[in-house]
């Protein structure tokens, strides 16, 4: 990592941070929600059958986050689709620190103006807590992926995890960063 302060968080403390004090109305500067960590996840129920795609899945989230993704194991098993409690189904990346403001970036920036009828993103998203959930249905938005390589084209999640007390004021914080959410 080089040591250059990623842009949304030179933004976050410079401008946001005095921008929500003032507008959502806290007593002290460290009751202003921030992004805590970020996580990213694929499920891959096909990777039963077929551990190539696995390793494709990990390579593909590697890619995308600038993280080495870890495989995930399923935590029961469930006869109708063959899963048993141990088989890897899944990869996942945790980001916090300056991965996680890189990653958030390029996600708000240049990943989602990339898909296709894009209209902003849905407000459901949040948890009740102050999280946020967004599915992204192609790996191919993101320009770190290539084309040409990927085994299939499949979805992840992300999530964002904020320090925020309610949805409005997470709903705040990200529409600060940029986050084109639906009017």
């Amino acid at each position: 990592m080089s040591g250059n302060i990623p842009r949304l968080k030179k933004l976050y403390k410079e401008t946001l941070v005095p921008a929500l004090f003032k507008e959502l109305g806290y007593r002290s500067v460290t009751q202003v929600p921030e992004v805590k960590k970020i996580v990213v996840s694929m499920g891959v129920g096909e990777a039963i059958s077929n551990k190539k795609l696995l390793d494709s899945s990990v390579t593909d989230l590697s890619a995308i986050t600038g993280q080495h993704a870890v495989k995930t194991k399923a935590k029961k098993s469930i006869a109708n689709f063959k899963l048993r409690q141990g088989n890897e189904v899944g990869v996942m990346v945790t980001l916090r620190g300056a991965r996680m403001y890189e990653f958030l970036d390029r996600l708000i920036n240049v990943a989602l103006p990339r898909v296709k009828d894009f209209r902003g993103i849905k407000v459901s998203g949040f948890d009740g807590h102050g999280n946020f959930s967004l599915g992204i249905t192609e790996q191919i938005i993101f320009p770190e992926i290539d084309f040409d390589k990927i085994e299939r084209i499949a979805g992840l999640n992300v999530n964002i995890v904020t320090s925020a007390l309610t949805d409005s004021d997470a709903r705040a914080l990200l529409g600060k960063f940029g986050m084109p959410f639906r009017k």
